[in-house]
């Protein structure tokens, strides 16, 4: 039986933003979704994807995320963010170049780097800079709706990309998660609910990610990953993003078939969190 198979059967310029995302009767990721469409058509318009298939990392060999998951006694995916909507500035002193350093001596099998701008604090340049900095498997962190992004995370040296489900349609999925495979990346898919998982399962994506904070709100609760962990065929590698500060969580969440653990703001929020990172995977082993 195929792994398809397997599958079917298992069921304009920008203007000034205001980032305390005010506005009436919308949601957080209806703000960052609605702001992204506008930067995304001023990309295209600046440096369309002929320019960036030029680019020098546009045809390097990526690193297989997934495979470093499934291989790992630990499976922690480090992340680097500097704010969030929720919480404001987390860490904006630390060098990036510092941080992925020490989470890559700490022992983490992946680094996630958020790319927005304008409510994390991010870039592609940090994206540039990691890969650059590092040797392990890369993750752009970004509000992907345009197959645009997917041409750019490739010409900035990302490994995988993030498609979250409550972003996009079950055809965008169909046709992002394939351009990103053609790309030669790896795809985490990320969902919040039954009914995103449902139309997530696909041949092209790598790994499930169940984020726990609810992006409608951004509150966490850490039984969304396991309510949904049954419903996610082995096929994929099954990842818990969001809300996880502590060794018991992880090994609990291990017993429900979790591989990869997406951990940032608890490394982040300290000085140095490459050192948080150290202790934390040193307790996790």
């Amino acid at each position: 039986m195929t792994r398809e198979s397997r599958i079917k059967k298992h069921d304009s310029r920008l203007t000034t933003h205001d980032s305390r995302l005010t506005t009436i009767n919308m949601t957080i990721l209806d703000n960052i979704t609605t702001y992204k469409r506008k930067e995304v058509s001023a990309k295209k318009n600046a440096i369309p994807v002929r320019l960036l298939e030029k680019f020098p990392l546009f045809s390097k060999e990526t690193k297989s995320l997934a495979e470093a998951l499934r291989i790992s006694t630990t499976g922690i995916i480090a992340e680097h963010k500097r704010r969030s909507p929720s919480k404001s500035v987390i860490n904006d002193k630390v060098l990036l170049t510092e941080v992925v350093l020490g989470y890559e001596s700490a022992g983490a099998k992946g680094i996630s780097v958020l790319t927005d701008s304008n409510f994390f604090g991010g870039s592609l340049d940090d994206l540039l800079v990691a890969e650059k900095t590092v040797s392990i498997p890369i993750l752009r962190k970004e509000f992907i709706i345009d197959p645009y992004q997917i041409y750019e995370a490739k010409a900035y040296g990302a490994d995988a990309i993030l498609l979250i489900a409550a972003c996009l349609s079950e055809e965008e999925l169909k046709q992002f998660s394939f351009l990103a495979k053609s790309l030669k990346l790896d795809v985490l898919l990320e969902v919040h609910n039954l009914e995103e998982l449902k139309k997530s399962l696909l041949p092209n994506v790598d790994m499930i990610g169940v984020n726990n904070r609810n992006l409608k709100n951004f509150k966490v609760n850490i039984e969304i990953s396991k309510k949904l962990s049954e419903e996610i065929p082995k096929d994929f590698v099954k990842i818990s993003e969001s809300g996880i500060s502590d060794v018991e969580t992880i090994n609990e969440l291990k017993t429900y078939g979790f591989e990869g653990f997406l951990i940032g703001e608890n490394f982040m929020k300290t000085e140095n969190p490459g050192e948080t990172a150290k202790q934390f995977i040193q307790n996790l082993r």
